[in-house]
């Protein structure tokens, strides 16, 4: 009877039936995957993939944005193929779409941390390494620092300067565009002011907001005399790429608008008080021109809670920043790393970084050896080195073929050398 009932036991830990529903794996997962897909509770989607070699660590994943729509399943799909690599690597890999858009660093992590113990329940991993990509960073950072069960993070491409500072260049952009064009809002448009990112009924579109940038600022190309000083002045004084110009201007709408109307009860956590703003061929008539606010204090210490870090790590963090991402600048390191000195924990971060000039991802290369010397640091003390990283990769991109571009030599300047501090 006792020998029955340990086999009934044993089967009962390990039967599919304790695990959700399989299903198709992405195109770039490799042949012999296991996948699963479903919903928790709170109405996020995962997905879960299971290498025919496991390795017996799983990696968290926590995407980027914030998703502004509803959640999808399809998020969650297509960040596994996007870092396919993990399961090419032998990990297991679960993600989830979280439980609805919008912003909410809060919010993530415990998604984040809800799928990581029903995984934990499920696979019995050894080990458990979170990845956060882009604000995901955010969201990952954040998890470490409210919940155990975490043996090592990576961060890529990190929004790391938090909520209270790391969209400061956005507000910025958002004045500046406006002083230069003044079409968002157009005089005889209904006027808000411009930390609301837009007016709560307003029906713009991504594609109705690109249309006034193109309006304003002409497009490559055809541009005349007064549009090309235009935008020269605009990318000039915000350090803003041209290339993602719309993009940081969509996020300083849309995003805004969900985390002053949504999130904050229409209150303004973001200041431009005290900030000069340098490099146009004017800065006496912009500085005089440009719409100017402070910060209401509840609603910024809200976002302070929400989004920003303590610095205060217990476990290895490896994380991997292009120098020129055009998206969240290199300089969000530098944010990082002050906080985690002040809170005395340098040891466990270790920065790394790449010549690209990219944001979303890497090369799967370049993720391998990060994994690689992030598995070495956890297990067996040897702290993550840029120098050691740069040397291995090569020998990954044998196998891959992507390209190795890290940099061991690079330190990035303060947070406060690209973005002016506000008052």
């Amino acid at each position: 009877m006792n020998v029955l009932l340990a086999f009934a036991l044993t089967a009962s830990l390990t039967s599919p039936v304790h695990l959700p529903p399989t299903a198709p794996c992405p195109e770039n997962v490799p042949a012999g995957t296991t996948c699963y897909e479903g919903r928790d509770p709170n109405g996020a989607y995962y997905t879960i993939a299971v290498p025919k070699k496991w390795n017996k660590t799983l990696v968290v994943h926590s995407h980027g944005g914030p998703d502004l729509g509803d959640p999808t399943p399809e998020r969650t799909r297509d960040d596994l193929n996007r870092w396919s690599v993990m399961v090419k690597e032998g990990y297991a890999w679960a993600g989830t779409s979280y439980r609805r858009g919008g912003y909410g660093t809060r919010m993530a992590a415990e998604d984040t941390d809800n799928l990581r113990r029903m995984v934990v329940g499920m696979l019995k991993p050894h080990k458990v390494y979170l990845h956060g990509q882009s604000w995901g960073g955010n969201v990952a950072a954040k998890t470490i620092e409210l919940y155990k069960g975490y043996d090592a993070a990576l961060l890529t491409s990190g929004v790391l300067a938090g909520g209270s500072r790391g969209y400061d260049y956005r507000v910025d952009l958002r004045v500046v565009y406006q002083y230069y064009c003044g079409n968002h809002p157009r005089p005889s448009e209904a006027q808000y002011p411009l930390w609301q990112g837009l007016r709560p009924g307003s029906t713009m579109t991504t594609a109705g907001l690109r249309g006034r940038i193109e309006e304003c600022l002409g497009v490559a190309g055809s541009r005349t005399p007064e549009q090309q000083q235009k935008l020269t002045d605009i990318l000039t004084v915000t350090k803003i790429p041209e290339q993602t110009l719309n993009s940081h201007l969509n996020f300083a709408t849309f995003t805004f608008r969900d985390i002053v109307h949504n999130r904050l009860g229409d209150r303004n956590p973001w200041s431009n008080t005290g900030v000069v703003y340098k490099g146009s061929h004017d800065d006496q008539a912009l500085n005089a021109g440009v719409e100017r606010f402070a910060a209401d204090p509840a609603a910024r210490a809200e976002l302070v809670y929400d989004s920003d870090l303590t610095g205060k790590i217990d476990i290895p963090v490896l994380s991997v920043h292009a120098i020129g991402d055009p998206t969240a600048f290199v300089e969000h390191e530098s944010a990082y790393r002050d906080v985690v000195r002040k809170a005395g924990r340098w040891y466990n971060l270790v920065q790394t970084f790449t010549t690209e000039a990219t944001h979303s991802a890497f090369s799967d290369s370049e993720y391998a050896v990060a994994m690689q010397s992030l598995a070495a640091w956890e297990k067996f003390g040897v702290r993550s080195n840029p120098f050691l990283i740069s040397y291995a990769c090569p020998g990954h991109d044998q196998k891959y073929g992507t390209g190795c571009f890290y940099n061991p030599w690079y330190q990035p300047n303060s947070y406060e050398s690209r973005v002016t501090p506000r008052q």
